[in-house]
């Protein structure tokens, strides 16, 4: 029977590299309903703002459901692995369906064995992951839901009223980046790894608050020490990066982020929307946010120095909107270690592991639209 996979011509080669061939894809889904009790309960917990344990449970909950349902379809069709898993959160009607998908992997030499893997990591991905020394073992994800809240809200209220940093949103939005981080390290020790590598961050908005989800592949490097074992490392660098790190004999220790909430005031306010009126810069503005970044460009570094961490590479800024004169400014990073003895399994990275598929796929609107602009020109 004819094999039907997500896996792309340039996967599927990689992949061929490492042993495995592809097999179909598989997929879970479990769909949820918030009730109304739970809403209730929801509810009145925002108020004090912070994470919300119900909504975290429940959505925690529906991602597992889901995970597993796609592993028990792997199971099913004789997989060794599976690569590419994604874990989504879609809104039905009212209710919540959580869909897992992923393509199944087996061995290439017809070898029938149990499920030995499941990995974030897309076909190119796995191949750099695994020819960089680490095994993957099992997906990994790590959420949590919170509200800033109305106590948090009317403590950060006052303090945007004068310029500078609001020390109550900082708070609530560093607070709950650390859950979701220490929850994917709590996952993958499950599995006995001693690293979570390829992490992928996604913010949601949900039922008026907001969902914070890494999804990642937890997996083993013999290189790591048991030290590691209880606090294993953690990477949102592309398994590409990671592959030229090791190969230069550096080990990514911890993803780092700094958040910094400031606020312009209410007196910057008027000055910055009088000063837009004509043409220059805006000095309030351009002050504020280079204080935002600093401050979370240094909380960057503390967390460096308190991992003993050589370098911090893949720095990130993001800077949002939060209404109301407020700006959150985020810096997002890997801290890396040299280290004696790490090598890649191949001396160079094949071209097809970084070679980007094209899409194929054109929308009929806009090859309607080329189409007629193209005769009007002739």
């Amino acid at each position: 029977m004819a094999v039907m996979t997500g896996l792309s011509g340039n996967e599927i080669y990689c992949l061929k590299q490492k042993g495995y061939v592809p097999g179909d894809l598989v997929i879970g889904n479990s769909v949820f309903s918030m009730g109304i009790i739970g809403s209730i309960g929801s509810g009145l917990k925002t108020l004090a703002g912070g994470e919300v344990e119900q909504v975290t449970s429940m959505i925690h909950e529906g991602r597992e459901a889901s995970f597993q349902r796609m592993m028990g379809e792997a199971t099913q069709r004789g997989g060794s692995g599976i690569t590419g898993v994604s874990n989504e959160l879609i809104m039905q009607a009212g209710n919540i369906e959580f869909l897992s998908v992923g393509s199944c992997l087996h061995r290439d030499d017809g070898q029938a064995e149990k499920l030995q893997f499941s990995s974030s990591a897309d076909g190119q991905e796995l191949y750099c992951q695994m020819d960089s020394g680490f095994h993957p073992s099992h997906f990994v994800f790590g959420n949590v839901a919170y509200s800033i809240g109305v106590g948090g809200g009317l403590g950060g209220a006052l303090r945007s009223l004068s310029r500078g940093e609001v020390v109550e949103y900082s708070n609530v939005f560093n607070q709950t980046r650390s859950l979701a981080l220490q929850r994917i390290s709590q996952d993958a020790m499950r599995y006995g790894a001693n690293a979570v590598v390829g992490i992928e961050t996604s913010i949601i908005p949900f039922q008026g608050m907001q969902e914070m989800v890494m999804i990642g592949t937890a997996a083993t490097h013999s290189a790591l020490g048991p030290e590691f074992n209880n606090n294993p490392i953690t990477s949102d660098l592309t398994n590409q990066e990671m592959w030229n790190l090791i190969s230069m004999g550096y080990m990514p220790l911890r993803l780092i982020l700094g958040v910094s909430v400031y606020s312009l005031g209410v007196a910057g306010g008027i000055s910055a929307m009088l000063k837009g009126f004509s043409k220059g810069e805006i000095t309030e503005l351009s002050t504020l946010i280079y204080e935002a970044r600093e401050k979370a460009i240094d909380k960057v570094k503390d967390q460096a120095t308190q991992c003993g961490a050589d370098d911090v590479v893949g720095l990130k800024s993001y800077v949002y909107q939060l209404g109301g004169g407020l700006i959150e400014f985020m810096v997002v990073g890997t801290a890396v270690k040299k280290m004696s003895g790490l090598k890649t399994a191949s001396p160079m990275l094949i071209a097809q592991a970084i070679i980007s598929d094209k899409d194929t796929f054109a929308n009929t609107a806009e090859v309607a639209i080329g189409t007629n602009l193209n005769e009007q020109k002739r």
